[in-house]
């Protein structure tokens, strides 16, 4: 702490501006302004990126906030986990919609603001987007502005407003079932949805406590554990968890579809309890008209200076799941091992996060890092140029760190498959299962950057290869993977599982 106040104390004079996602809802606030002001920053300000502007605030008035979450936090969880108890024990019997529902209610409570690109923001897309081309009316409640989802009268802002407990984990999201649900309440009777979709999201049952109070089905969309999450890959247990569980079972346990994303996922929750016909595996999808094989990548090759030369592709917000620095050593191991293929090929990595100073190091230590070039992260509208840029796309996924099965469903997989490139992947549950060695993509076991370094040279060394195993992923792709075949499986589902 005293070195950073040393650090600050030259800048104390000067107005300091703190970007942000959304000045409504900034995590730890007072936290940050109580540093900045023992820092001797003597002015400060919040900006997000609409331009809204919130002045710091004055000493007393933190000191003021701090002591209050801490008083307010365990009323604040009586009364949700209270909620959610009430929820599953009116939850009742499994409600079935009119066949061929033609109003939804979609529910995007994630806390997550400002995201342009990643699956989660294709998944989110795809399903609005499949469920409106469906002829499904679809109103849309939303934390923040959607990539991609125009925000035209369907899509319904519920930006969260963080009071009593920002400056404490988990709690702002808790809090926001008071604010989501009354949100949804006052336009019912305008809306009459058929049918509730929440894609889970931490601390929040609001599409459970909806369902129970107006008895029209929720179906509920499982990408995981956020509590298995934190701690698998986060490293540290939820500073709520056992409440943060709790919700999820409420959430899980009173829908009357959820829909995972894996066999993985399906056996998980029938381990929680959650009744296998209420349960619906359905991978996740793409859009083959935006993600296509004529898509011009020569725009983006121009920019990277990339020319001829051979493009292994990579696109991904980089987790820790997702296996970049595996693909980095194999890369460097390739080269060191064919000099015959360095001037040729490059390694184009789309995306960042976590993993990503992780794969340009594994780069730089093995002498590649001059045929590696990593782009940052592109918005999810120009993603499919930057693939079309590609001559060889990998998913270099990498196993749980608790040897659990992989439940994931990378969206990026199925991205690959729509724009006809040839895939390089590891063999690893869904991933495994949806594509073919030897038929629709290149199999490696996930995690061995010697076989994956050994794939890549199978196909950079056979175009032929190449193209039959990307004109075969495409056709799968159009025939079994689009959005709008992803949202018939649901609604099918919902409908027939009386």
């Amino acid at each position: 702490m005293t070195a950073a106040l040393r650090r600050f104390r030259g800048i104390g004079r000067e107005p300091v501006t703190i970007d942000c996602a959304a000045v409504e809802a900034i995590g730890f606030r007072d936290v940050i302004e109580l540093y900045l002001a023992l820092s001797g920053v003597r002015e400060a300000r919040w900006r997000d990126s609409e331009g809204h502007v919130a002045e710091r605030q004055a000493l007393p008035c933190i000191a003021a906030n701090l002591l209050r979450d801490l008083w307010a936090l365990p009323a604040q969880i009586l009364r949700q986990r209270r909620r959610a108890r009430i929820a599953v024990e009116q939850a009742g019997a499994r409600l079935v919609p009119p066949a061929g529902p033609a109003r939804a209610l979609y529910l995007r409570s994630d806390h997550w603001f400002g995201t342009q690109s990643g699956g989660s923001v294709g998944h989110v897309r795809g399903v609005i987007d499949g469920l409106r081309r469906l002829g499904v009316a679809t109103e849309v409640v939303a934390t923040d502005y959607l990539a991609g989802v125009p925000a035209d009268a369907r899509f319904h802002l519920c930006r969260p407003t963080y009071g009593a407990g920002r400056n404490l984990p988990c709690v702002p999201e808790l809090a926001y079932n008071d604010q989501l649900t009354p949100f949804v309440e006052e336009n019912w009777t305008t809306w009459r949805p058929d049918f509730i979709y929440q894609r889970l999201s931490l601390c929040n049952f609001a599409g459970a406590a909806l369902r129970q109070r107006h008895r029209v089905p929720y179906v509920c969309e499982y990408n995981g554990s956020h509590a298995w999450m934190a701690r698998h890959w986060e490293k540290h247990p939820l500073f709520l968890e056992r409440t943060a569980l709790a919700i999820e079972r409420t959430a899980l346990g009173c829908a009357d579809l959820v829909v995972a994303v894996s066999r993985a996922s399906r056996d998980e929750l029938r381990a929680r309890g959650i009744r296998e016909d209420r349960i619906l595996v359905n991978p996740n999808g793409v859009d083959p008209d935006a993600y296509r094989p004529d898509v011009d990548g020569g725009a983006v090759r121009a920019r990277y200076g990339i020319g001829d030369d051979l493009v292994i592709g990579f696109i991904g917000t980089f987790g820790k799941w997702h296996g970049a620095d595996v693909l980095a050593r194999a890369f460097a191991r390739l080269v060191a091992e064919r000099p015959d293929l360095r001037a040729k090929l490059r390694l184009l990595m789309i995306g960042d996060g976590l993993t990503k100073a992780v794969a340009e190091r594994a780069l730089c230590n093995q002498g590649a890092a001059d045929r590696a070039i990593f782009t940052g992260l592109v918005p999810q509208e120009e993603g499919p140029a930057h693939l079309a840029a590609c001559d060889i796309l990998v998913s270099p996924h990498v196993p749980n760190p608790d040897g659990s099965p992989f439940f994931g469903s990378p969206t990026k997989l199925f991205e690959y498959m729509a724009m006809g490139r040839p895939i390089l992947a590891s063999n690893l549950d869904q991933i495994g299962e949806v594509l073919k060695h030897g038929e629709t993509a290149w199999m490696v076991p996930p995690g061995d950057e010697a076989a994956l370094a050994r794939g890549l040279a199978v196909l950079v060394d056979d175009p032929a290869l190449r193209a039959r195993l990307g004109a075969a992923a495409r056709r799968d792709a159009v025939a079994k993977y689009s959005w709008t075949a992803h949202v018939q499986r649901i609604l099918a589902a919902l409908v027939e599982r009386a």
